[in-house]
């Protein structure tokens, strides 16, 4: 049965203002993971008679374990762009979502959201189909930042973070994806769709990003994108490690337009460059060289230190960010048991302050 933890509805209601879930401790909760909808926190607009949205939404400081399907989701009958009427002023704020049968953090139907210094740990752990850690669905000009995603499982996606379709103008910087099994980030839509009500993937920017012994394959775009810019991010591969570094694979259509300039991609095990050849049941492809029918795909500056196989031409001088030395990370950086709230507010407290100095540290910025 579809279970949840806290359910936030705009019910033919208009615009719902200014709505606040703060400080919960929500954990064991026994859901479905056939759906969505249900989990964690799960905030949903219906608008068949009156459209309707939160105008000031805003889900903080939250510690959620052990739920399935999602740790914090939106719904919306307005998620297509037919019925395209956007939430606004959405923030997801220092959450802890950990051990999550599918999704971690998901808005839907947002113009705007703010997604930051979120840590989500341990999802896709039941659902046995697609999840992934972080990402936004149906949004335009979603935000995430300073957020951390590990332990994602399965290779079906099981990334760390996700632009997916029908959103425009997704930015991901200063995240942190460390050990996730499908690995760090997957930029994706069909090609063939209702282009009435998705409008695809346009405009992804991720940049400023580390990715720290993710699986799989680091970067995995997939599908119809456009004018995706991959810049700034400190990708390392730890030793005895394989995996697809760059995979451009086909969803009824492929990519159109996408620059990686000026990142580091650090192999002490091997990385691999490449296109869909193959793809199996559990989500992962075979690689051929080469980028296959995808258009404008352009490497420019990047820095390829270790083990590289079908390596991109790249001739740019790199302004990449230099290598962190092990002792530059203080890792693995603040833990927290979720079995015991009572020493949360002073975890996120210090896990903030350890990702800003993490990042500052890779980038060479000073962060707020």
């Amino acid at each position: 049965a579809a279970r949840r933890g806290v359910h936030i509805v705009a019910d033919n209601a208009g615009v719902v203002k200014d709505v606040a879930v703060e400080g919960l401790y929500i954990h064991d909760v026994n859901g479905t993971n056939k759906r969505k909808d249900n989990g964690g926190i799960i905030f949903r607009t219906n608008g068949n008679k009156t459209p309707s949205r939160f105008e000031g939404l805003t889900i903080a400081r939250n510690l959620i374990w052990k739920v399935d399907r999602s740790a914090i989701a939106g719904v919306s009958y307005h998620a297509m762009r037919t019925r395209w009427n956007p939430s606004l002023r959405v923030v997801i704020r220092d959450n802890h979502v950990e051990d999550i049968g599918g999704d971690g953090i998901v808005p839907w139907a947002t113009d705007g959201a703010l997604v930051e210094h979120n840590i989500a740990k341990g999802c896709n752990k039941r659902s046995q189909t697609y999840n992934a850690g972080i990402w936004p669905w149906s949004t335009d000009n979603t935000l995430m930042r300073l957020n951390r995603a590990s332990f994602t499982r399965t290779t079906m996606d099981g990334q760390g973070f996700d632009s997916d379709y029908n959103s425009r103008n997704t930015i991901i910087e200063y995240n942190l994806s460390h050990d996730n099994e499908g690995g760090f980030l997957l930029i994706c839509t069909p090609g063939k769709r209702n282009q009435a009500e998705n409008l695809g993937n346009q405009g992804t920017i991720a940049r400023y990003n580390i990715s720290r012994n993710d699986r799989t394959r680091t970067f995995h775009a997939g599908g119809a994108a456009e004018r995706t810019q991959v810049y700034g991010n400190a990708i390392y591969i730890g030793p005895g490690l394989d995996v697809q570094l760059v995979l451009i694979a086909d969803w009824s259509g492929w990519p159109k337009g996408l620059e990686f300039r000026d990142n580091l991609f650090h192999s002490e095990g091997t990385a691999r460059y490449g296109h869909e050849i193959s793809r199996a049941k559990d989500g992962t492809y075979g690689l051929g060289p080469g980028w296959g029918p995808a258009e404008g795909v352009v490497f420019s500056g990047n820095s390829y230190e270790g083990n590289h196989v079908d390596k991109p031409e790249d001739k740019a001088p790199s302004k990449a960010p230099k290598a962190l030395k092990e002792s530059d990370w203080n890792w693995p950086g603040p833990q927290l048991d979720p079995a015991k709230p009572e020493k949360f507010a002073s975890y996120i407290k210090a896990h903030r302050a350890w990702m800003v100095r993490l990042m500052e540290r890779q980038h060479g910025v000073k962060l707020k």
